[in-house]
């Protein structure tokens, strides 16, 4: 990775985050193995070795320090202070026992306790990832950012943020005034900050099922010219049909049942525009690095995802298709994959367009 920290400001920046995490992520593995609580699972798939997910992991920050030398990203941040950094980190050790105990005990239902448990469909009420509280507390809301990138090595915002780049492709030349973005399942908003610091002139809307994620993406947001943040269910948004030049989705699809992942994919075709984009940036799934499908399969067995393995066979391209979008680019980047969909342009007396919407 030493090619990729020598790039000014951002790449030591990266090599500050990379080794904060990286300090996180062996802390975790310390615990796990003192209580004796890591789970074992060997792979029946090919799996990498640490050298080469380490070696990817560079390539990962090496493209996003590039996009920020051209101006397409703004500078990584994790937007913390470092006492506030520092007291997260804190947070998630102490919880860490706890959370170790239930994902031995099979014990996904503190999400059940926590407020508004009961308005949410019943595959959300439950502790993805065995976290506390799942995704409705406010505890969970304040550890997830530093859970995911303890995890992902401090990758999971560089991951996220390819998402910036078909945005750019499709705001290039255009007044950000005049365009308007859809975040679905905005979480904590991180991403809605990284959009808003590229684009501080673009029309934001964010949604999420929990009000807790939705305060904390408030605070992410603090200080930028404001975003719309809705809670609301993603199968039926309360958005206007053809309201919305791009939609983006992150990381949401595998932790949807199948029958969710259509459901929403019809509601994102619903509320684009004509020749608007669908962003949708997710794990990897099966064979898209056949090298590295040891490690999907031993994901959904290190932690609570019950819809992950039927996410990882899923056809994507057939569920957008079937929603009326049309796959126009895909790339791989680390663990994750980037599908771009345009919603096709009708034109007046022609029977069909091309799959790109244009003629």
């Amino acid at each position: 990775m030493a090619d990729v920290f020598g790039m000014g400001l951002q790449g030591a920046t990266q090599a500050l985050r990379f080794g904060w995490y990286l300090s996180l992520n062996r802390l975790v593995r310390w615990q796990s193995d003192r209580l004796g609580l890591r789970p074992r699972h060997t792979p029946l798939r090919p799996a990498p070795a640490e050298r080469e997910i380490l070696t990817e992991l560079g390539h990962l920050f090496r493209r996003d320090a590039e996009a920020v030398r051209d101006g397409l990203f703004p500078p990584l941040a994790d937007g913390l202070g470092p006492f506030d950094a520092i007291e997260r980190a804190r947070a998630m050790l102490a919880d860490l026992p706890e959370t170790l105990r239930r994902r031995a005990d099979a014990d996904a239902g503190t999400a059940l306790e926590a407020a508004g448990a009961h308005d949410v469909p019943d595959y959300y009420a439950q502790d993805f990832h065995y976290q506390t509280g799942g995704y409705l507390s406010e505890q969970s809301a304040r550890l997830y950012d530093v859970q995911v990138e303890t995890l992902f090595l401090g990758g999971a915002a560089a991951m996220r943020r390819e998402a910036l780049r078909p945005i750019a492709d499709f705001a290039r030349g255009s007044d950000q005034r005049r365009l308007s973005l859809l975040d679905v399942a905005c979480g904590t908003g991180r991403f809605l900050r990284d959009v808003r610091l590229t684009y501080p002139a673009m029309n934001l809307t964010g949604v999420d099922l929990s009000e807790s994620y939705l305060v904390e993406a408030r605070r992410h947001l603090a200080g930028l010219r404001p975003a719309q943040l809705l809670r609301a269910n993603a199968e039926t948004l309360p958005l206007d049909a053809a309201s919305q030049d791009m939609v983006t989705t992150i990381f949401l699809f595998h932790e949807l049942p199948p029958d969710a992942r259509r459901l929403i994919s019809a509601e994102v075709a619903r509320v684009l525009k004509p020749g608007g984009l669908l962003i949708f940036v997710d794990s990897l799934q099966m064979g898209d690095r056949t090298a590295w499908d040891g490690l999907l399969e031993a994901f959904p067995v290190r932690f609570h995802e019950p819809f992950f393995e039927s996410y990882a066979t899923d056809d994507l391209d057939a569920l957008f298709r079937t929603a009326g979008l049309a796959p126009v680019a895909g790339w791989t980047s680390f663990l994750a994959k980037v599908i771009v969909c345009r919603k096709p342009v009708i034109r007046a007396g022609r029977d069909r367009t091309t799959e790109d919407g244009t003629e």
